[in-house]
């Protein structure tokens, strides 16, 4: 009998439109000779599943069910692809952990923790991970002007500190522009990151492992991508409307490509990972790659990083889903 699947998605932030197009993305992917897919929708005010003749049918919070034609009916999997609250950091994971429903991605504590820009990067670094100079901002706390620029230089990244996709990001060049960019950041999250600007080079590489520690455990580390565009950052314009040229593998050494995977395998540990990966780095002109962020729910549409490192790797997409969800049984 066909496992049902859950393809999770929507979420409260303003990133619900990545992560319906993942979602759509993840739908493609996955083998449907062997599971029965289902695009279930979680956000404020609607728990819905969207049924093949397109219409939704309420969720029973009580065991993530739902009736279709008169009968009720069970996942046996979800596969998160919610970018930012619940989904991502920690919430949903909880909740499907309470219930018993095997899930897709990293579990709360991992989630919680690298959904938090400021604590993973701290976390991480107490184990030798290069990463940035921060400060971190609670709603209500300020900073002047002088004091960041004192501790951080310029340019400054100020971003929300729970959240992605760029959205309420802002490279401040100038001081005076501080405090705008902090009040910008706010509206998308509870907290605020300042990081220094690091000169380099960005990439991007994805990662898995299935089974457990030992000679059972299947360790894939994809080839590396190489992000460049002419906007004065990886923002939304160049990650969805194409102001970007992503280069897979990346134009780099055979050296600095080992290293980076190797940094992102040993990230996977340290974190105790699960699912798919994907680590952001920059590298410094003296080859010293840099954190950026982790993201443990990463976009999954056609074009997105993951699946373009998939097909790089000479691997099919439809193989790696089925790793991950086979994975929880």
């Amino acid at each position: 009998m066909k496992r049902n699947i859950a393809i999770v998605a929507g979420g409260d932030s303003s990133e619900i439109v990545i992560s319906l197009k993942s979602a759509e993305g993840i739908y493609s992917f996955i083998d449907k000779e062997k599971y029965n897919l289902y695009i279930a929708i979680v956000k404020k005010g609607e728990w819905a599943v969207q049924l093949p003749n397109g219409e939704h049918t309420p969720i029973d919070k009580n065991d993530f069910s739902f009736r279709e034609n008169g009968k009720v009916k069970h996942f046996d999997f979800a596969y998160i692809t919610i970018h930012g609250t619940p989904g991502e950091d920690g919430r949903l994971q909880g909740y499907f952990d309470m219930i018993g429903l095997p899930y897709s991605s990293c579990g709360m504590l991992v989630s919680a923790i690298t959904f938090n820009k400021f604590v993973c990067s701290k976390f991480l670094h107490n184990f030798g991970v290069n990463i940035a100079k921060s400060i971190r901002l609670f709603r209500g706390q300020s900073i002047t002007n002088e004091d960041a620029v004192a501790q951080l230089g310029l340019p400054i990244f100020v971003k929300p500190n729970d959240g992605g996709s760029s959205f309420g990001v802002t490279k401040v060049k100038e001081a005076s522009a501080l405090q705008p960019a902090i009040e910008r950041a706010f509206i998308e999250g509870k907290e605020v990151l300042l990081e220094s600007f690091i000169p380099g080079t960005e990439v991007t590489c994805g990662c898995y492992k299935v089974g457990n520690f030992g000679q059972q455990r299947k360790e894939v580390v994809f080839p590396i991508t190489e992000v460049v565009t002419k906007n004065e950052f990886f923002d939304f314009n160049a990650k969805y409307n194409g102001q970007v040229q992503e280069i897979t593998p990346a134009r780099i050494s055979p050296e600095l490509t080992e290293k980076i995977q190797s940094e992102t395998s040993r990230i996977y540990d340290l974190l105790g990972a699960k699912g798919l990966i994907r680590v952001d780095y920059i590298i410094q002109a003296d080859g010293e790659p840099y954190l950026l962020e982790i993201n443990t729910t990463p976009g999954m549409t056609a074009t997105s990083f993951i699946p373009q490192q998939v097909r790089a790797a000479g691997l099919d997409i439809k193989d790696v889903m089925t790793d991950i969800i086979e994975n929880e049984f």
